[in-house]
């Protein structure tokens, strides 16, 4: 819930209807920095005579922000549900310029050199991402377990799951035109908020750039409400689960594709012990690429994903018919092999069996079976999704 406390607007003498820029600052307990923080964005807007804002997007501040920010003139939206995400994402649903520049209220970034930004968004780019490690990392301003292994590694994963163009895929200093942003729908309300603005942007599309901007040590007495590790796993499982592709399918796809050979070719030799753990193989790789044909078809129902033509192709060739028929043929080979392996053992008059030859029979029996049967679930769930997503 977002409830309006000051709507003193730093404007230029311009209607707030015809703001050009927001600067938004998430705000939870920063009285030593904040007002630091709004005199750089004021003084940024005058220098540059831009018709805009300074907006606080306060979290519950117990220790004076709030007055603060009164005091100053800047604009306060209260934002009852806590978290980083959630306090940037009030501040973004009340801001009223074109564009939003959204930084920490900490004093790390300096508030004065937004320019490359504004010029970057007024020359058509829907996200304009800043660059400490191109701007430059005054010392003591970040961990050295963020600066050489968390950042660098999360921005990696990003760039190579999503094709971001970015290559510093936390920085907390970014801005971006209001419409394009929120278009996304973005959801998250923590701090992995900041990646799914650039996850998001890079899979819709969206022009994106990224410019140096320099990270100073936060001038607040207390630690910072990052929390290295927490925050960090958030951050990656996040990336996790925005894509099935390197979660679910490309790991299913190798497990499938090395118990389909190693299979092949132990059906002719003694190792039926191996033999058993490469038909396990096919079957986990078969569950694990079914879930990311799931995850991907739900996100993109719940408008967690874009349209992906793939998908669309996939549910034309393969629907309920074709799964049941497929799931059908792999039962009667399982049903099969079964019949012939207790003929077999009929002939002996149930008696005792060598296991090397049994085995080689029962194996890939049974991985029919389980794979018939799975496919043949996995048809019917994948239709009601079908039927979803129509």
């Amino acid at each position: 819930m977002i409830t309006n406390n000051q709507d003193k607007t730093y404007s230029n003498e311009v209607s707030s209807s015809t703001l050009e820029l927001s600067i938004i600052m998430p705000c939870l307990n920063e009285a030593e920095t904040l007002a630091t923080c709004i005199k750089k964005a004021q003084g940024y807007l005058e220098q540059y005579n831009i018709s805009g804002e300074v907006l606080i997007a306060d979290n519950g501040s117990q220790d004076g922000s709030q007055d603060i920010a009164t005091d100053m003139g800047a604009r306060i939206v209260n934002v009852k549900q806590k978290g980083y995400g959630s306090a940037l994402r009030g501040g973004i649903a009340a801001a009223k310029g074109q564009f939003i520049v959204m930084g920490d209220a900490d004093d790390s970034y300096d508030f004065t050199q937004l320019e490359p930004f504004i010029h970057k968004l007024r020359d058509g780019y829907d996200l304009v991402m800043g660059n400490r490690f191109k701007g430059g990392i005054k010392p003591g301003a970040m961990p050295f377990l963020h600066k050489y292994l968390g950042n660098p590694v999360l921005s990696w994963v990003g760039k190579l799951f999503f094709g971001c163009p970015c290559n510093d895929f936390h920085c907390g200093l970014r801005g971006f035109r209001r419409t394009a942003i929120e278009s996304l729908n973005l959801r998250t309300t923590g701090m992995e908020f900041a990646s799914e603005m650039v996850v998001k942007a890079s899979l819709y599309r969206l022009k994106i750039t990224e410019v140096p901007t320099t990270l100073s040590p936060d001038g607040r007495s207390r630690p910072p409400h990052l929390r290295t590790w927490r925050d960090g796993w958030r951050h990656l499982r996040f990336l996790l689960l925005y894509s099935p592709r390197w979660l679910f399918l490309y790991p299913g796809l190798f497990l499938m594709l090395v118990g389909l050979v190693s299979t092949l070719f132990l059906l002719g030799t003694p190792r039926v012990h191996t033999l058993l753990y490469s038909a396990t193989a096919m079957i986990i790789g078969f569950q694990a690429v079914s879930f990311a044909v799931f995850t991907k078809a739900f996100a993109i129902t719940e408008g967690l994903l874009p349209q992906d033509p793939k998908i669309q192709r996939f549910f034309r060739y393969v629907n309920l018919e074709s799964g049941l028929i497929i799931g059908t043929v792999l039962l009667l080979l399982g049903l099969g092999g079964s019949l012939y392996a207790l003929g077999s053992w009929g002939d002996k008059l149930f008696g005792s069996l060598d296991p090397i030859v049994t085995m080689r029979i029962i194996i890939p029996s049974v991985t029919c079976l389980a794979l018939g049967i799975q496919v043949i679930f996995s048809s019917f769930f994948l239709s009601v999704l079908g039927l979803k997503r129509r």
